[in-house]
């Protein structure tokens, strides 16, 4: 608007339309202004990283020997009121000698900025008590890449950039072999309180002290894992810490009434269907149903919210089918089971009560260390429905899956049919449709 012959052209075509016009007139040329900056050291903190040169008269700048490193920086410095480094004036550490004439030299006074260190700690992490170098090869081709990156949004822009600089770097020169740093990113939410993100300066932080003073860290934890998914921001509620308190002393009241009859039969038993009541085989599959939920939205989405929702499904019904199971067959096996499940999945999130809780039942080994539990696929069966699988609107198989099953769940089943692979073979899958309890139409060219 209002750009004489510019006007009407989208920004791209006018950015090279304008770049053009300013070289006609011999006003400007174009150049390429990079956002990742040489930094400098201008934030001095004497507890920076040293940097290991020292200054000599006769030899310049002289790097210290490799037998020498690290340079240790003093322990006894008084700060200074004005913020400025004390090195400079701590005697001891400032002179030393060359190492390449023994002269008297001056050592570097100047830090590096922490975020130096931070753009590759994680290469140090895979062999941290290695002393001759940063890192071992070995040690990195094994541990790095990292599998799975969380930090908040206000990383993205200088930590993982920083990051992914270093490796690059680190790459070109042959000290790794690998591209990126990261292999997956999750960027956490903020906390927010009355609409607002948590803030020292805005004075609406709640203290995290005086919460686990007065409902427990187990709580604490809970709400803050069930009260949004990780990537979205989480609304502080007092109503909702208080709902998480409920849940666990609801868990914990369930487990003292039924105690007396409670035993360490293991987690997730498999006993035979056909040899089970109505209720022990409610119990069952939404045993086995829980454990599969949570642990897909554990493993696969990080979704702490809907497997916490899991957990709380089973506890209901383990309170509406207590009574029955009491004074049946396999009923309190299945109790027992059922509850060792519920205590395993929900140990990541509330260790404590669940540990304590863990060790009234009779386990002799520790929760902490126990193994995660695998699901019964054919206990997961309530009835099964037939899917008609089509491809580019054409029938081409049929499949049975659990009525509840996911549509994910759905999708993979039908891509992993035998004759829908020999149709779909040497060409791209560009959709797949699922109308949910009737088909799934796949898409390919």
């Amino acid at each position: 608007m209002n750009s004489d012959q510019f006007d009407g052209l989208q920004n791209e075509e006018a950015k090279i339309k304008i770049a053009e016009y300013l070289e006609e007139k011999g006003l400007g040329k174009r150049t390429v202004n990079y956002r990742l900056r040489d930094w400098n050291i201008s934030r001095q903190r004497y507890w920076g990283a040293p940097i290991p040169v020292v200054y000599c008269d006769k030899c310049g700048m002289v790097p210290v020997k490799e037998e020498d490193l690290p340079v240790v920086l003093p322990l006894d410095v008084k700060t200074r009121p004005d913020g400025r480094s004390p090195l400079p004036e701590y005697e001891e550490f400032l002179h030393t000698t060359c190492p390449r004439c023994n002269g008297p030299a001056r050592r570097e006074t100047d830090t590096m900025d922490t975020f130096v260190e931070s753009s590759w700690y994680f290469a140090r992490y895979s062999d941290a008590r290695k002393s001759d170098a940063p890192f071992d090869p070995e040690a990195l081709k094994y541990w790095l890449p990292v599998d799975q990156y969380i930090g908040g949004i206000e990383h993205a822009i200088l930590h993982l950039l920083y990051s992914r600089f270093f490796v690059k770097a680190l790459r070109d020169l042959g000290y790794v072999e690998f591209d990126e740093p990261f292999a997956n990113l999750l960027t956490q939410g903020m906390v927010l309180k009355d609409g607002a993100k948590m803030s020292k300066s805005k004075g609406n932080v709640v203290d995290p002290d005086e919460m686990i003073n007065r409902y427990g860290a187990d709580t604490v934890r809970l709400f803050c894992l069930f009260a949004a998914p990780p990537e979205k921001d989480m609304e502080w509620s007092d109503s909702g810490i208080e709902g998480a308190h409920r849940f666990l002393n609801r868990l914990w009241r369930l487990v003292q009434e039924l105690l007396p009859i409670l035993s360490p039969v293991g987690v997730a038993i498999r006993l035979d269907s056909d040899s089970l009541s109505s209720p022990e085989k409610e119990l069952r599959r939404k045993e086995h149903e829980t454990i599969y939920k949570v642990s897909r939205d554990v493993k696969d989405k990080f979704q702490f919210n809907t497997a916490i929702a899991a957990i709380m499904e089973l506890t209901n019904t383990l309170y509406s089918l207590k009574d029955e199971l009491k004074q049946s067959g396999n009923g309190q096996k299945l109790l027992s089971s059922a509850i060792s499940t519920a205590l395993v999945l929900l140990s990541p999130i509330a260790p404590h009560i669940c540990e304590e809780l863990w060790e009234q039942i009779g386990y002799k080994t520790r929760l902490a260390e126990s193994f995660w539990p695998e699901y019964d696929e054919k206990a997961l069966v309530k009835d099964e429905i037939l899917i008609v699988i089509q491809v580019n609107g054409k029938l081409r198989s049929k499949i049975s899956v659990p009525r509840e099953v996911e549509e994910e769940e759905i999708k993979a089943r039908a891509l992993a049919d035998a004759n829908v692979q020999r149709h779909t073979q040497g060409k791209k899958i560009v959709k797949v449709i699922v109308v949910p309890g009737k088909l799934v139409n796949i898409v390919a060219r």
